[in-house]
């Protein structure tokens, strides 16, 4: 659960669910403690960890300017810890490193060792800069990852086509 690119924000620390009408997603949620000092704008702030035996995948930890920061506790957590406002839920929860934009040459050095990086110089520049855009904007590196391996397998397709023209 927790990587090494991690930092733990609360360990088995017991804290209370609460419930603010008409909050939007944020209606039931609870105050992660020392937290008001993390910068970050929505999205770039993610955790993972545990809220009494429920594991918690990479959650968004919501924003807030010199407040300490919260996390949503849907339907769908509060049903599985069976759990309503007021009661004391027991969490344990690890910020995310944010994650470091992949240079243009990482993603180059890709296609080249995929064979690809001929066919990435053949596209017009607009369209090389798309690519590298919609990799660099990808947040997580695993998803970093499948991007890159989407743009070799469509480069890999334009490679054939242009293979079968020649025949």
């Amino acid at each position: 659960m927790k990587s090494k690119d991690s930092k733990i924000l609360v360990k088995n620390e017991p804290l209370t669910l609460r419930h603010k009408k008409g909050f939007g997603a944020w209606t039931y949620h609870i105050v992660i403690p020392n937290t008001a000092d993390i910068q970050g704008k929505w999205g770039d702030l993610k955790v993972s960890g545990k809220i009494d035996n429920y594991i918690l995948e990479t959650m968004n930890l919501a924003p807030r300017k010199n407040e300490d920061k919260i996390i949503s506790i849907n339907k769908t957590i509060r049903k599985a810890i069976n759990k309503c406002p007021g009661d004391i839920l027991l969490v344990s929860l690890y910020l995310h490193e944010p994650q470091k934009p992949i240079h243009q040459n990482e993603i180059l050095s890709c296609f080249k060792d995929a064979a690809v990086l001929e066919e990435f110089n053949r596209l017009e520049e607009l369209k090389q800069g798309e690519i590298i855009a919609e990799i660099q904007n990808t947040s997580e590196s695993n998803k970093q990852a499948e991007k890159i391996n989407y743009f070799i397998e469509y480069l890999f397709q334009l490679k054939d086509n242009t293979n079968l023209n020649l025949l």
